[in-house]
Protein backbone atom coordinates (compact mmCIF):
# COMPACT_ATOMS: atom_id res chain seq x y z
CA UNK A 1 0.00 0.00 0.00
CA UNK A 2 0.96 3.10 -0.59
CA UNK A 3 0.49 6.97 -0.51
CA UNK A 4 1.51 9.51 -2.93
CA UNK A 5 0.83 13.49 -2.55
CA UNK A 6 -0.95 14.62 -5.59
CA UNK A 7 -3.67 17.12 -6.63
CA UNK A 8 -6.05 14.14 -7.69
CA UNK A 9 -6.77 14.03 -11.36
CA UNK A 10 -10.23 13.55 -11.25
CA UNK A 11 -10.42 16.89 -9.56
CA UNK A 12 -8.49 18.82 -11.92
CA UNK A 13 -11.11 17.80 -15.12
CA UNK A 14 -13.84 18.48 -12.56
CA UNK A 15 -12.91 21.75 -11.93
CA UNK A 16 -13.13 22.49 -15.82
CA UNK A 17 -16.64 20.95 -15.93
CA UNK A 18 -18.59 21.39 -12.78
CA UNK A 19 -18.60 23.06 -9.32
CA UNK A 20 -15.72 23.34 -6.65
CA UNK A 21 -16.40 25.83 -4.91
CA UNK A 22 -13.50 27.22 -2.78
CA UNK A 23 -15.35 30.35 -1.50
CA UNK A 24 -15.46 30.23 2.32
CA UNK A 25 -18.71 28.55 3.25
CA UNK A 26 -19.81 28.06 -0.29
CA UNK A 27 -19.06 23.85 -0.48
CA UNK A 28 -18.22 22.25 2.38
CA UNK A 29 -14.57 20.27 2.02
CA UNK A 30 -13.35 17.91 5.09
CA UNK A 31 -9.80 16.02 5.91
CA UNK A 32 -9.72 12.39 6.21
CA UNK A 33 -6.51 10.60 7.98
CA UNK A 34 -5.72 7.42 6.80
CA UNK A 35 -3.39 4.71 8.13
CA UNK A 36 0.11 3.34 5.63
CA UNK A 37 -2.15 0.18 4.85
CA UNK A 38 -4.19 2.73 2.37
CA UNK A 39 -3.78 3.14 -1.19
CA UNK A 40 -4.71 7.25 -2.15
CA UNK A 41 -2.70 8.91 -5.76
CA UNK A 42 -3.53 11.16 -8.10
CA UNK A 43 -6.18 8.75 -9.38
CA UNK A 44 -8.35 8.56 -6.01
CA UNK A 45 -11.43 10.07 -6.98
CA UNK A 46 -13.46 10.12 -3.85
CA UNK A 47 -13.32 9.70 -0.11
CA UNK A 48 -13.59 6.43 1.35
CA UNK A 49 -13.71 4.86 4.56
CA UNK A 50 -10.93 1.97 3.68
CA UNK A 51 -7.95 1.95 5.62
CA UNK A 52 -8.86 5.37 7.27
CA UNK A 53 -8.04 5.70 11.32
CA UNK A 54 -10.11 4.82 13.73
CA UNK A 55 -12.53 6.82 15.63
CA UNK A 56 -10.60 8.56 18.65
CA UNK A 57 -11.09 12.20 20.51
CA UNK A 58 -12.39 14.61 18.50
CA UNK A 59 -11.99 12.50 15.20
CA UNK A 60 -14.71 10.78 13.67
CA UNK A 61 -15.31 9.02 10.69
CA UNK A 62 -15.07 11.08 7.16
CA UNK A 63 -12.70 13.35 8.71
CA UNK A 64 -13.17 16.84 9.80
CA UNK A 65 -14.42 20.08 8.18
CA UNK A 66 -11.98 22.49 6.46
CA UNK A 67 -12.09 26.25 7.07
CA UNK A 68 -11.52 27.49 3.32
CA UNK A 69 -9.40 30.61 2.67
CA UNK A 70 -11.15 32.55 0.01
CA UNK A 71 -9.29 32.02 -3.81
CA UNK A 72 -6.98 34.48 -4.88
CA UNK A 73 -3.79 35.37 -6.95
CA UNK A 74 -0.55 36.24 -6.47
CA UNK A 75 1.25 37.17 -9.82
CA UNK A 76 0.05 34.68 -12.57
CA UNK A 77 -0.68 31.89 -9.64
CA UNK A 78 -4.22 30.89 -8.44
CA UNK A 79 -3.98 29.78 -4.85
CA UNK A 80 -6.42 28.39 -1.78
CA UNK A 81 -5.74 27.18 1.45
CA UNK A 82 -7.10 25.93 4.57
CA UNK A 83 -6.88 26.86 8.08
CA UNK A 84 -5.11 24.21 10.15
CA UNK A 85 -7.20 21.67 11.83
CA UNK A 86 -6.79 19.87 15.15
CA UNK A 87 -8.47 16.80 16.53
CA UNK A 88 -7.97 16.79 20.33
CA UNK A 89 -8.08 13.89 22.88
CA UNK A 90 -7.15 11.77 20.51
CA UNK A 91 -5.23 8.75 19.87
CA UNK A 92 -4.25 9.10 16.25
CA UNK A 93 -1.45 7.20 13.89
CA UNK A 94 -1.57 8.53 10.49
CA UNK A 95 0.56 8.20 7.28
CA UNK A 96 -1.68 10.81 5.28
CA UNK A 97 -4.57 12.48 3.99
CA UNK A 98 -7.47 13.08 1.53
CA UNK A 99 -9.21 16.39 1.46
CA UNK A 100 -12.33 15.57 -0.49
CA UNK A 101 -15.93 17.88 -1.11
CA UNK A 102 -18.76 16.33 0.91
CA UNK A 103 -20.73 18.78 -0.82
CA UNK A 104 -20.05 17.47 -4.24
CA UNK A 105 -20.43 13.77 -3.43
CA UNK A 106 -17.62 13.20 -1.78
CA UNK A 107 -14.92 13.71 -4.76
CA UNK A 108 -11.50 13.59 -3.88
CA UNK A 109 -9.34 16.70 -4.20
CA UNK A 110 -6.08 16.05 -3.26
CA UNK A 111 -3.66 13.41 -1.14
CA UNK A 112 -1.00 14.66 1.54
CA UNK A 113 1.70 12.01 2.36
CA UNK A 114 2.75 13.22 5.63
CA UNK A 115 6.21 11.30 5.18
CA UNK A 116 6.04 8.72 7.31
CA UNK A 117 3.46 8.13 10.39
CA UNK A 118 2.68 10.91 12.56
CA UNK A 119 0.89 9.94 15.87
CA UNK A 120 -0.77 11.45 18.97
CA UNK A 121 -1.45 9.47 21.99
CA UNK A 122 -4.24 11.15 23.94
CA UNK A 123 -3.15 14.82 22.45
CA UNK A 124 -3.59 16.78 20.08
CA UNK A 125 -3.65 15.36 16.07
CA UNK A 126 -3.39 18.83 14.25
CA UNK A 127 -2.65 19.32 10.55
CA UNK A 128 -0.65 22.64 10.03
CA UNK A 129 -1.16 23.92 6.24
CA UNK A 130 1.69 26.15 4.63
CA UNK A 131 1.30 29.47 3.59
CA UNK A 132 -1.56 30.63 1.17
CA UNK A 133 1.06 32.16 -0.79
CA UNK A 134 2.04 31.35 -4.62
CA UNK A 135 4.87 28.81 -3.64
CA UNK A 136 3.25 27.21 -0.49
CA UNK A 137 -0.34 27.12 -0.54
CA UNK A 138 -1.84 23.69 -0.78
CA UNK A 139 -3.56 24.49 -4.06
CA UNK A 140 -1.68 26.47 -6.79
CA UNK A 141 -2.86 26.65 -10.20
CA UNK A 142 -0.05 28.30 -12.08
Amino acid sequence: MAITQAVCTSFKQEILVEGHNFTNGADTFKIALYSSSATLSASTTAYSSDDEVSNSGTYSAGGGSLTNVTPTTSGTTALTDFADISFTSATITARGALIYNSTNSNKAVCVLDFGGDKTSTSGTFTIQFPAADASNAILRLA
